[in-house]
């Protein structure tokens, strides 16, 4: 029964190699972490630096951890959605408030924006080293960056992950099987709704993103899957449905009056804040605060590659006409939606008057340019990658020396399509082209990179001041305050900081009533006659405050902290 059955040796048994990863995508794993963890450690150096609008967004996730109130709104208006609140609650639950617990879970939605845009490079066609350029650019982290990522002030950290969640789907249900769709079309319409709910900054981007679907898929949404896809969006969007019907609210006339309530702005100051300083501020080119004159020539950069990328995308989709389902045809259309969507979110806010006021603080509304990242590199690393490949080819043969015979990188089949292509690529313009695309690309990522550095170098001084606050926090409690008043910037940090030990009512730099985002905290300290002051060192709330200093009765005595004076009532 064994005739003609010969036993191999064990030597001759060839062990399975494990399965290595690529070596760009461990780079960009390595990018990644490397982006995530600059980002946690400047969240415990207290960069950004906090205010009260996040406090009180802080309040509201104290609230639902307590089980006091589940707000729909940020506290005091009709818009800008509350899941920052949600979202922190569990974690103010079991260590209770502070700045840091509210902005984990910004970290972990930034985290996870960065995945996501790996992910739909690949999937637009980009290969394993053009979404290492992806991630890397996104992985820098300057002022205005920081901050639209990590505060948790109302809208912004969701905004990137949700519509690179939305172009991802978007490539998925134009090129699946219908039966695969169903759990996509549910997840689009939830993720819309959510974000209509949130903050409808992103929405230039859910319309070109629907335009494409509809284009491509409108026969299997007449059907089942325009019915999922609608009771999901109503699902996402119940929140801000049900309190507009309770109340009479109309949430849409509030967003309008906040993006243009006041003065109008002169339309040369518009474009200017828009067309110039915007897209710097929101790609991360610029210094905390300003942008310097030679970090502004993103702004000139910014719509030429923005028509480039979008004529691009256009002559790929016109060519791949004759194959409708094809992924060329998809990976160019969602290309060109996203470019869609960010001209829609840049024009949405030139024509708004924030543009022309505040250009420098406003800028946060272009953030969300981000999600758009990938497409709109996509021409310069198509003219620089033969230029590139020369030099990826000397990295792959390191690699294979570096490697042993039993692990390594011993296959890189991205350097091998590269080296390819770069044969392809000849002649002078060809040459000029790559040369000009690498030195775009290098000026992305080195001003980025400055830009980064600034914000390091400013630390030092975010963190003093935090320190400066949690000295404030300590002698009112030392001093047995639990009712003050103070300005707007003041009163909600304080209260949140203190977990509602101290309660605070705003007051203007003329000691008359401020704006209130919680009325019940202003009724609460009317009803203390004992009840403080407090005022940064210097400002003119200070200045006004010390006027009332002195001896006789009803005069004020005054007990300085490091940046901060606190006025008691004198007894």
């Amino acid at each position: 029964m064994t005739a003609g059955v010969r036993e191999e040796p064990r030597e001759a048994v060839r062990p399975r190699t494990p399965r290595r990863l690529p070596l760009p995508t461990l780079l960009a794993l390595l990018v990644g972490f490397a982006g995530v963890g600059y980002r946690l450690a400047l969240l415990f150096a207290d960069v950004p630096p906090t205010n009260s609008d996040e406090a009180t967004m802080g309040l509201a996730a104290l609230h639902i951890a307590r089980g006091e109130g589940f707000p729909v709104w940020f506290y005091g208006q009709a818009y800008m959605g509350t899941l920052e609140a949600y979202l922190a609650a569990p974690l103010v639950a079991l260590a209770g408030p502070s700045v840091l617990v509210l902005r984990l879970p910004t970290l972990a939605l930034y985290a996870l924006f960065l995945l996501l845009s790996w992910r739909l490079t690949r999937r637009l066609g980009g290969d394993r080293w053009y979404a290492l350029l992806v991630v890397a650019v996104l992985a820098l982290g300057a002022d205005r960056v920081v901050k639209n990522q990590l505060i948790a002030g109302g809208g912004y950290p969701e905004l990137n992950p949700a519509g690179a969640a939305l172009a991802l789907l978007t490539v998925g249900l134009c090129v699946s099987g219908p039966g695969a769709r169903l759990p996509r079309w549910a997840a689009w319409g939830l993720i819309s709704g959510v974000l209509l709910w949130v903050d409808p900054l992103i929405l230039p981007y859910v319309l070109t993103l629907g335009v494409l679907l509809v284009a491509r898929r409108r026969r299997e949404m007449a059907g089942r899957a325009g019915l999922v896809l609608a009771g999901a969006l109503l699902l996402g969007a119940a929140p801000m449905l049900v309190d507009s019907i309770r109340h009479g609210r109309n949430p849409v006339t509030a967003v309008l009056a906040a993006g243009g309530s006041g003065t109008a702005a002169d339309w040369a100051d518009r474009l200017h804040g828009a067309l110039v300083l915007g897209p710097p501020l929101a790609m991360g080119f610029c210094s905390p605060g300003r942008c310097a004159t030679w970090q502004l020539w993103w702004a000139v950069a910014f719509p030429v590659l923005l028509v480039l990328a979008a004529l691009t995308a256009w002559h790929t989709l016109r060519r791949a006409s004759g194959r409708p389902g094809s992924a060329v045809r998809v990976s160019a259309g969602v290309r060109l939606a996203l470019l869609g969507g960010a001209a829609g979110v840049l024009a949405a806010y030139a024509v708004s008057n924030a543009a022309g006021r505040t250009p420098i603080e406003s800028s946060r509304y272009l953030s969300c340019l981000a999600v758009a990242v990938p497409a709109l590199l996509w021409p310069l690393w198509q003219a620089a990658r033969p230029l590139a490949a020369r030099r990826l080819t000397g990295l792959r043969q390191f690699a294979e020396v570096a490697a042993s015979e039993e692990g390594g990188y011993r296959h890189l089949p991205e350097m091998e399509s590269i080296k390819a292509t770069g044969g392809r690529a000849t002649g002078a313009r060809a040459r000029m082209a790559g040369v000009g695309a690498l030195a775009v690309l290098a000026g992305v990522l080195g001003t980025g990179a400055s830009a980064t550095v600034d914000v390091i170098r400013a630390a030092p001084d975010v963190h003093a001041e935090a320190d400066r606050h949690r000295s404030l926090v300590d002698t009112l409690g030392a001093l047995d305050v639990r009712n003050v008043r103070g300005g707007y910037w003041t009163c909600n940090r304080l209260t949140y900081a203190t977990g509602e030990n101290v309660v605070c009512a705003v007051v203007d730099d003329d000691l008359t009533p401020g704006f209130d985002r919680l009325p019940a905290y202003r009724r609460e300290v009317a009803a203390d006659p004992g009840a403080a002051w407090v005022a940064p060192a210097g400002s003119p709330l200070a200045a006004r405050l010390d006027e009332r200093l002195g001896t006789e009765s009803g005069a004020l005595d005054v007990v300085t902290v490091a940046g901060w004076r606190i006025y008691l009532p004198r007894r």
